[in-house]
């Protein structure tokens, strides 16, 4: 450990020093990647600045917070030494009163930190597939599963983030509701705040075909996978996958059309077959569905590093599972209910795509959980 980390780890006394190393470890990482970009070899080849910029800025936080550490820790240690010698009782009193200010300073800057660290991996990812599928409740769950998808549209709205619904299954009942829906959304941050958002989100209200003013309870499940670069999932296109172009099927199986529309694509090794038909075109649709593909095996990936890392207890960041019913809404109390946090949210925030509140704290008990994990 150099002058700097150890200057640090006096600034911030009950970090784990682990902790301070992968940070310290991070803001090397991050000189690299910058030295990396200066390269002209680099400069030339379009998409490996992309790469390297996409994995640079996933460290930004971290690196920036750490750089301000040691900056503050320096400050520190020389306010402390003024202290210590008391040469100059008037410079060492300054000091005295000034030394409070940096430690909050750090405090505040190492959280940042530890927000940056634990969330590198996740920020790289800045392309989501959204699912949205009803669940119990007949058409009132198809309804619920509507207003979920209305409200991410909102939310990406909000976040700026691009929002490109893919397809969309209608309910047969004809009361408005959809069964299914998939929707890509692109943006700064994506991953690591609506992957959240997956798991089991029930409804208690009064559906609009109840008579006599009974709360009903309805589920509607998200599924949030995160989209990579293709790179990063290696697929036999020629051997492993059978695709071919159907039409596309309304409600009730009816064909919508005359043409061959519609794309499908059956994954051999995995069994994954996907059926994208709501773009007007062939190419359209074959293009979602590959991507779709690809969004999914990366994300079987992911949940298979994940076991085996918890499996044999590696020390390193972990993403953490999503649990099965994660959040209730109650529509005659005006409020949302998250199964992992003790504090209720405004119902009418939520549905408007005001979810600051809820991502601060959410965030907030992952960055703890991934600490602990370190």
């Amino acid at each position: 450990m150099d002058d700097a980390a150890r200057q640090v780890r006096l600034l911030c006394p009950g970090t784990p020093p682990r902790v301070l190393e992968k940070l310290a470890e991070l803001a090397a990482s991050d000189r690299d990647l910058a030295r990396r970009l200066e390269d002209p070899d680099v400069l030339a080849d379009h998409r490996k600045v992309r790469e390297l910029s996409l994995r640079r800025s996933a460290l930004a936080t971290a690196a920036e917070a750490w750089t301000k550490l040691e900056s503050l820790a320096s400050e520190a240690a020389g306010l402390r030494d003024a202290v210590a010698k008391n040469d100059d009782p008037e410079f060492a009193s300054l000091a005295r009163e000034e030394l409070p200010r940096v430690e909050a300073a750090a405090r505040e800057t190492l959280d940042r930190a530890l927000q940056g660290l634990v969330n590198a991996e996740d920020r790289r990812i800045g392309s989501v597939m959204l699912e949205v599928r009803a669940g119990t409740g007949g058409d009132e769950a198809a309804l619920w599963a509507r207003d979920l998808l209305e409200m991410y549209q909102k939310y990406a709205a909000r976040r700026g983030w691009q929002f490109e619904l893919l397809e969309v299954s209608a309910d047969a009942g004809g009361g408005g509701g959809i069964r299914s829906a998939v929707a890509n959304v692109r943006g700064e941050g994506v991953w690591s705040e609506l992957g959240f958002e997956a798991g089991v989100h029930s409804v208690k209200r009064v559906p609009a075909t109840e008579t006599q003013g009974r709360v009903h309870t309805s589920t509607a499940s998200v599924a949030v996978l995160p989209e990579p670069e293709e790179v990063d999932v290696k697929i036999d296109w020629t051997n492993d996958v059978e695709e071919f172009a159907t039409r596309a099927q309304g409600p009730g199986g009816q064909n919508v059309n005359k043409v061959e529309t519609a794309w499908q694509i059956h994954h051999k090794p995995t069994g994954i077959i996907i059926k994208m038909m709501e773009a007007k075109s062939q190419q359209q649709n074959r293009e979602r569905a590959r991507r779709l593909l690809v969004a999914r095996l990366y994300e079987a990936q992911l949940q298979k590093a994940r076991a085996e890392r918890s499996a044999a207890r590696k020390d390193q960041i972990g993403t953490g599972g999503r649990s099965e019913k994660i959040r209730t809404y109650r529509w005659k109390e005006g409020i949302a209910a998250d199964e992992r946090l003790p504090d209720e949210y405004a119902l009418r925030d939520l549905l408007a795509g005001d979810f600051a509140d809820l991502m601060r704290d959410l965030a907030r008990r992952e960055t703890a959980r991934r600490v602990a994990e370190l």
